[in-house]
């Protein structure tokens, strides 16, 4: 880990919670966006269906199993209601801790989630918990009345995001997903007593009802000769300011706008500003918005993905920007929510300090387009949890030079 990042790691135990590869905080039923505020786009749905379009979304295909591979399926032990954990909130993000009794360390190749109620599931994200990890994942549960545990931000353990150059992410989903399998030839050890951590988003503007959701994980014997795949996340900043003529509201104002969140996520509220630490980069009110970051390792990259939220329009991804060796791994003109799957790419490999890019563009305009935001008043984006906050997110999948 650089030096920045040994100095931010208490507080980039904070910085991510979605996405990330591949699920969305997707509000029930937006329509998709295409083309430029000029042009004609299909008229927002009435707000009262859209939890009825959401759970219409047919269950994603599941794969073949390749030689050698199970599935185990992992279930909440109890089903949960979700709420608000604050006044005036619409999303819960909910960890519970899932217990695969591996008596001997495994490879991970492939997840799929089974979501109890679809009415209010918006996206999962699965965790690895090392066995060291277990206990005090098992009292964070403990601690909190009814299933599992609040958590904005990650798992909320000790440590959670501190090394954003090999998070603990193993999987995510969003509604209509596929079931994933990783390259052949690669895996995600899990060690013999790891648990895992089921991060689910709830988003409650239709209400509220119970939920168990499942995952269904894809394994190999330990035995198995394969190459450890990683998680690598580029966040950048969000500084997405009023549109002149739509700032009068009083989140237009950038305190204003840090202060909602806060109160709405809390501790988790304050990314935005760490990220800029993260990036060293400035507040600058703009659309557009960047983060470079020096590799503190060797890696060779074979999947990219982004994540952004409704207002997002363009997303890229270079590696060594502006040498000769400069290469786009990722680059979405038009930003697709529905389309935000890891893609596998040619392999890309990377020298210890090349420079990772990531370039994000959000519009203020889409916010017109949307039911999501319908009621809402024009504010000052920043990253934010929730369905109609922003995010600028990469996720690589990296295999490391010295094997580990």
């Amino acid at each position: 880990m650089s030096r920045r990042l040994r100095h931010l790691a208490p507080a980039l135990a904070l910085v991510l919670a979605s996405a990330l590869a591949m699920a969305g905080c997707v509000q029930e039923g937006q329509d998709r966006r295409t083309g430029s505020p000029s042009e004609v786009l299909k008229p927002a749905e009435p707000p009262d269906v859209v939890a009825s379009q959401l759970a219409s979304i047919p269950q994603g295909r599941t794969l073949p199993l390749r030689a050698g591979e199970h599935r185990m399926t992992l279930t909440m032990p109890e089903a949960y209601t979700p709420s608000p954990p604050t006044e005036g909130g619409t999303d819960d993000y909910r960890c519970f801790l899932l217990d695969p009794h591996l008596k001997k360390d495994v490879w991970l190749t492939g997840s799929n989630v089974l979501p109890g109620n679809p009415l209010v599931v918006h996206h999962v994200i699965l965790f690895r918990v090392p066995p060291e990890k277990v206990a005090e994942a098992q009292a964070k549960d403990a601690g909190e009345d009814g299933e599992g545990w609040t958590c904005f931000g990650g798992t909320g353990l000790s440590g959670d995001f501190s090394n954003v150059d090999d998070a603990n992410w193993l999987a995510a989903w969003a509604p209509g997903g596929d079931e994933t399998k990783v390259h052949d030839g690669y895996g995600v050890k899990m060690a013999k007593g790891s648990q895992i951590v089921m991060q689910v988003h709830y988003n409650l503007l239709k209400g509220a009802s119970p939920d168990a959701s499942s995952t269904q994980l894809r394994w190999m014997p330990a035995q198995r000769d394969l190459t450890p795949l990683h998680t690598v996340l580029l966040p950048a900043p969000v500084e997405l300011p009023c549109r002149p003529g739509h700032d009068d509201g009083p989140l237009c104002d950038r305190d204003a706008a840090v202060a909602d969140v806060l109160h709405r996520f809390g501790a988790a509220g304050n990314t935005n500003g760490l990220l800029h630490l993260l990036c060293g980069t400035e507040v600058k009110p703009g659309n557009t918005q960047t983060c470079d970051r020096h590799i503190p390792r060797g890696m060779t990259i074979i999947g990219v993905a982004g994540h952004m939220h409704l207002l997002g329009r363009k997303i890229k991804i270079e590696t060594n920007p502006g040498t000769p060796e400069a290469r786009t791994i990722l680059d979405i003109p038009v930003w697709d929510f529905d389309n935000q799957g890891t893609k596998p790419i040619p392999p890309v490999h990377l020298d210890p300090l090349d420079t990772i890019r990531i370039t994000c563009t959000h519009q203020q305009w889409l916010r017109d387009r949307l039911p999501a935001f319908q009621g809402q008043q024009e504010r000052y984006v920043i990253w934010g949890e929730g369905s109609t906050d922003e995010m600028c997110l990469g996720i690589l999948q990296a295999a490391f030079d010295d094997g580990s």
